[in-house]
Formats: structure tokens, C-alpha cells, sequence
């Protein structure tokens, strides 16, 4: 009986949808297995499929042509290694999320999912049928038990298979980011190996998809909850791992254990390789924006520059007669910094003839909203036309805090195709701007030092839509905002939780109910990067038409 085995770990990064060249992927994943003497090479879950493809798998065309490059696959990988990959997969009128085994030539085995997830990002019930609880599969004389993403994190999956035979636990998973998830799913692992007492290795794939990025942070316990392995996050990386049997079964030998940065570093990454893969998987190599002189613009532009590179960055100033000399300055500033094109458009004569057009339906009314509005509406119709021109995909620059409350301009300032920042309240944009000029990593296509002015950063935050506007104006001071926001809507809390931590009671009712009657705009806002589990996306799904305000209040 071999007393070793090795496993070749697949942390990559799958395209949803794209069939062949997921295929292709794991093709050149086996090879390198297979020169390095691999007994088995493993890939995330569902990756022939890519994740997450919600509805897209439920396609009988899509499921049938992901079975056939699977076959296919299989047989090209016959000569070596086994080839573990998550799939979807057909039995009968069920549809299952599964673990296909190939060997051989052919699907030698296969693992069903049995826990589905149905909360934040996932409906995973509406899309697929739940598999039976199974047992282990075989490879060569060893017994694997692969508990599906969402099974390890329930007993009953881990537990029958080491009742069944498993001599060691191989998780494949789809697993997105959010701040602090590392830390949940070691804690759930370390139950699994506790209850089991088999080594756990838990795979997980990288690379953005839409709102999601998934962090890869793949790793290995030994029984005991013993870390052996541990990969970086946001890397792909092909790991071969090895198992060493011992008188009390296998253990993993300790190999790689990648120190995990902070948390500021990580929410950074994930909004740069949110759109690095956006724009990469969607065709689009270049972007452009709006750069206001402001601090939202700025750190967007920062994170378009470190994610495609300033030669592929178009910034672009819109200055109206409310745009103060020093937006002008420091919008220039950081584009200079960054290195990137800065294009100088204003907008006052296109505003003038809108006015003019308009001015005999509005005489005798007060001038307010509407007129404000006209300046973003413009500036959004403006970046679009150099968007359709130049063929950049506009980035639209709100902040989580006004992604909340509504302060922003529907097919204004809102337009464009995707919004790095949209999952970051005002405070924490500081904060990143803070850490991006103290900070550069190698994954970083921008400069290093200084990119952002720091002027830029001081100064009170403005819409300059009117004469001498401030933020604050309008909207609580962002400390207190931001704070309440994190209550109301990432914690799902009420008006008596607001006034409890110290707010007043009727400053909270007004920020909830600015919440809810901005629905509709969040509905027909660009994707952004999903950075915690209460972003404005898949994570929070509410109605529209809503009356409803909490009593409490």
C-alpha cells in the first residue's frame, strides 16, 4: 500500500460560461499534475461551468454542452492522474451541483451536492435538486469524501462519509469574498476535522465575477485542527499538496503557509480584481470616468489604474460655473499622478441650451432640483457618447453611503457599467485613499506613493451642483451616517437599535426612509464589487413599492 499520495490543488480562475476554455484550463492543470507525479488533481466547484452562473445552468442547452465538454475532457486526461471538477450534471429530471471524478478516460465517480445554499448571494435551492448524502470515492488505494462547498459547513455530510470509509476530506469550492470570511470557514473546517478526525483540504477558486471576486485562501488542516497549508488570497496558484500515511492514518505534510494581508489590503484587492475580471470577461480592455476633483472619482480612478493600467484609463473633468478652482486643480492633480489620460470637457453651453430648451415649460417656477440635476444628467449623457465613441465602458463612482440614501442622480452621476466602490461607505473611502497612497503591492498596475492628494481627502465633500454645497447640507455628518447605515442596512436593524447606540431618533426614521424610497435607483444601478454580506445587490433584495416603515420609529 503506497504509504504517500499527492494531490495537484486547482486555486484558478474559471470563466462563467465559458465552456472550452474552463476545459482548457483544467487540461493544462492536469498536465502539470501529471509531471509532478500527482495522484490526483483537484479543481473548485462547478468550475467547467464557472460560478456563480445562477440561472444560466438551468438551460438544457447550457447543462447538456457542459456534460459533453466534461466527456470529452475526460477522455483527453486519460493517461495519468485522476481529474476531480465541479459540474453540473444531469440524472434523470434532477439537476445537480457535482463533483465529477475522471479517470480512465471516463467519469469514473461522481459527488452530488446535498446542502444548498439559499441566503445572501446564493439560490442555489431554485436551481439545483439536492443530492443524497453519499459515501467516498476511490483513488488508487485511498478513499476521498468530498463534501460540497455548503456540506462542509453542516455535520451530517462529513460525518457519513467518515462513517462510510473517507480517509481524508477534499472540499471543493465556489466561496466569495466579504470581510472577515476566512475566519468563518476555518472555523467551520476546524469543526469538521474535530468531529471527523480526518485531515480537511479546502479548495477554493479566485477571480471576479460580476459583484462577486472569489479570494481562493485555500488550505489544509491536519486532525486536530493543525494548519498545514495555507495559499495566498487572490493568486491563482497550482499547489501540490502531499498526504503522508501514518500508523493513524494520513496527514498532510506542511508545506506553503502564505501570510493573509489586513483587511483594508484585502478590500482593496478584491474592488482591483473585481474589475480587472469585469472588463476582462466582458471584452472591455479600457474605462473611463468622471473626475469631479473629489475623493469618490479619485479612488475610483486609482483602482482602474492599479486594475488595467493608466494607458488604458480615460479621466475626464466636466467643469460647470459651480466647479470650484480647486476641483479643477486637484482633479488634474490626480490624474497627472495616476498618469493617465485627462480630457477637459465643460458643460455650460450644453447646460445653457438645455435650459434654454426647457425655459418655457418651467417659467414662473422656482429653480432647485431639476436645474442641479441637469448639470449630473448632462455629464452622464456626455461620458456615455465618449463611451460609445471610444468603445471604454464608463465606471460610475457613488459610494456606498449614497448608494444607501439616494444621493445621486439617476441616469446622472449613476450612469455607466460598473462601480468599484459601491459596496464602501464614505468613511471608508478615506481610509482606502489613506492606505492606496502608503501602499503598493506587485498586483498593482498604478505608481506607487502619493496619488491622491491629500487636500483631496480634507476637504468637505461636495456635489457643486449649486453655490457653496456641502454634502452635510443635505445628509448627516458621514461618521454618523455611515454608522447608522451599518445598523439599518448590513445588520438588518431598526430605528430603536439606532437610538440605542446613541443617534437621534429622528435622524434615523429620515435615514431609513431615504433608504427605502431609493430603491428604485439601486435597482437600475451599475454591479460594484460585493465587499461585505450587505452589499446593494444579490445580498439585499427589497421591493420597490414599499409603505412599509419600521413602527418602532
Amino acid at each position: 500500500m503506497s504509504d504517500r499520495f499527492r494531490i495537484t490543488l486547482g486555486q484558478l480562475n474559471p470563466t462563467v460560461g465559458d465552456l472550452t476554455g474552463n476545459a482548457i484550463l483544467a487540461r493544462d492543470a492536469w498536465q502539470v499534475g501529471r509531471a509532478a507525479g500527482a495522484d490526483l488533481v483537484a479543481l473548485p466547484e462547478m468550475f467547467i461551468a464557472g460560478y456563480n452562473a445562477q440561472d444560466l445552468v438551468m438551460r438544457r442547452a447550457f447543462h447538456l454542452n457542459a456534460a459533453q465538454v466534461v466527456k470529452k475532457l475526460a477522455a483527453e486526461c486519460a493517461d495519468g492522474p485522476a481529474l476531480a471538477i465541479g459540474a453540473p450534471w444531469v440524472e434523470g429530471t434532477k439537476l445537480y451541483n457535482a463533483y465529477l471524478i475522471l479517470k480512465g478516460g471516463i467519469i469514473a465517480s461522481q459527488v452530488l451536492k446535498h446542502h444548498l445554499p439559499n441566503e445572501t448571494v446564493f439560490d442555489e435551492v431554485r436551481i439545483f435538486d439536492s443530492g443524497p448524502l453519499g459515501g467516498p470515492y476511490s483513488i488508487g488505494n485511498s478513499r476521498v469524501g468530498s463534501p460540497i462547498c455548503e456540506d462542509a459547513w453542516h455535520e451530517d455530510v462529513a460525518e457519513t462519509l467518515a462513517e462510510t470509509g473517507a480517509e481524508f476530506l477534499l472540499v471543493p469550492n465556489g466561496s466569495p469574498y466579504y470581510r472577515g470570511k476566512f475566519e468563518t470557514r476555518l472555523n467551520h473546517m476546524v469543526a469538521r476535522v474535530v468531529e471527523t478526525g480526518l485531515p480537511l483540504i479546502y479548495l477554493n477558486m479566485v477571480g471576479g465575477q460580476d459583484d462577486q471576486v472569489f479570494d481562493g485562501a485555500s488550505f489544509a488542516l491536519n486532525p486536530g485542527g493543525e494548519l498545514a497549508v495555507q495559499l495566498p488570497v487572490f493568486e491563482e496558484n497550482l499547489c501540490h499538496l502531499d498526504l503522508e500515511r501514518t500508523s493513524e492514518g494520513w496527514r498532510i505534510v506542511t508545506g506553503e503557509k502564505a501570510v493573509h494581508p489586513d483587511g483594508w489590503e484585502q478590500d482593496y484587492n478584491v474592488m482591483v480584481q473585481s474589475l480587472r475580471d469585469y472588463c476582462g470577461k466582458t471584452g472591455f480592455g479600457k474605462v473611463l470616468l468622471g473626475l469631479s476633483g473629489g475623493v469618490d472619482s479619485a479612488i475610483v480612478a486609482a483602482i482602474a489604474v492599479d486594475a488595467l493600467g493608466a494607458e488604458n484609463v480615460r479621466c475626464v473633468m466636466l467643469p460647470s460655473e459651480y466647479t470650484s478652482q480647486s476641483s479643477l486643480e486637484d482633479a488634474e492633480a490626480v490624474a497627472k499622478a495616476l498618469g493617465c489620460r485627462y480630457d477637459y470637457v465643460p458643460i455650460s453651453e450644453g447646460r445653457a441650451a438645455i435650459t434654454n430648451t426647457l425655459e418655457p415649460l418651467f417659467e414662473g417656477l422656482d429653480t432647485g432640483l431639476a436645474e442641479e440635476n441637469i448639470q449630473s444628467r448632462l455629464r452622464g449623457l456626455l461620458l456615455m457618447a465618449m463611451s460609445n465613441k471610444f468603445g471604454e465602458m464608463l465606471l460610475t463612482t457613488g459610494n456606498k453611503s449614497e448608494v444607501a440614501v439616494g444621493y445621486a442622480t439617476i441616469y446622472g452621476d449613476m450612469a455607466g457599467g460598473y462601480n468599484p466602490i459601491k459596496d464602501l461607505y464614505k468613511t471608508r473611502v478615506f481610509e482606502t485613499c489613506r492606505w492606496r497612497n502608503a501602499n503598493h503591492r506587485g498586483w498593482m498596475k498604478g505608481p506607487s506613493g502619493e496619488v491622491i492628494p491629500n487636500r483631496v481627502i480634507e476637504k468637505p465633500p461636495s456635489a457643486e451642483l449649486r453655490e457653496d454645497q456641502k454634502d452635510s447640507d443635505s445628509l448627516p455628518d458621514y461618521p454618523e451616517l455611515d454608522a447608522m447605515l451599518e445598523i439599518l442596512v448590513d445588520q438588518a436593524g431598526s430605528i430603536e437599535d439606532c437610538v440605542a447606540a446613541g443617534f437621534a431618533r429622528d435622524v434615523a426614521k429620515h435615514v431609513e426612509h431615504l433608504i427605502y424610497i431609493s430603491e428604485y435607483k439601486r435597482f437600475q444601478s451599475a454591479p460594484g464589487a460585493r465587499l461585505t454580506k450587505g452589499a446593494f445587490w444579490l445580498d439585499r433584495r427589497y421591493p420597490i413599492v414599499n409603505r412599509w416603515r419600521d413602527p418602532s420609529g
